[in-house]
């Protein structure tokens, strides 16, 4: 898929991600493989666990804690397909800018062809700066992919964050929106080509080697 000596070919079997083990994340490094999709057994109570009960008399029932903000719920994002409209188009234009500058060493007709391709599909997180709406640096990160539901899997053709936004936890943010979306599509699992540059990131999002 590319000319590249010196690709590897990384898979990662997909786990759902709720908004709320999202939320637990770190924003700037991120998850590792090992901790951003396994559950925390020690957050569950043990079957040996004693269990509050409320007396009788009890008027008003305890009340729990407020639920802390999702630093998910303020990302605006949006999937990118090649269905004509105006918006997408532009979306689609400035994430194939996206991907030629962020990867200088893929050819630009390849990207094109990738991202205007009606069978992949693209999620980008999105500037919330109405100044930039509607062009290309309205796209702070995307992923662009060609889902296989029928065999549960999908194919990542490029992955990208702006150069001013890098370095602020977008990258993790990207691959985990990804996941949790993937889940309505039917995707478990997730196959991609990297370069030596990006198989450090790859691997800090669960993939690995073995196929």
């Amino acid at each position: 898929k590319s000319n590249m000596s010196d690709v590897e070919i990384l898979s990662s079997k997909k786990r759902k991600l709720s908004p709320d083990a999202a939320h637990e994340e770190a924003d700037e490094g991120g998850p590792s493989s090992s901790s951003a999709f396994h559950h925390d057994s020690s957050s569950s109570p043990s079957s040996s666990t004693q269990h509050a009960t409320s007396s009788p008399n009890t008027t008003t029932p305890n009340k729990l804690p407020p639920r802390p903000p999702n630093t998910y719920d303020n990302i605006r994002t949006a999937i990118v397909i090649n269905n004509g409209t105006r918006t997408n188009l532009i979306r689609l234009i400035g994430l194939k800018s996206l991907f030629a500058r962020q990867l200088p060493k893929m050819p630009k007709e390849y990207i094109a062809r990738l991202v205007f391709d009606r069978r992949h599909k693209s999620l980008a997180i999105l500037s919330s700066d109405p100044e930039k709406k509607d062009c290309d640096d309205e796209i702070i990160g995307g992923i662009c992919y060609r889902a296989y539901p029928e065999m549960r899997f999908a194919e990542i053709a490029f992955c990208a964050v702006s150069a001013s936004q890098q370095v602020k936890g977008y990258g993790t943010k990207l691959m985990n929106l990804l996941k949790m979306h993937a889940v309505t599509e039917g995707i478990e699992f997730f196959i991609t080509y990297a370069d030596n540059y990006a198989i450090g990131y790859f691997k800090k999002q669960g993939f690995t080697k073995a196929v």
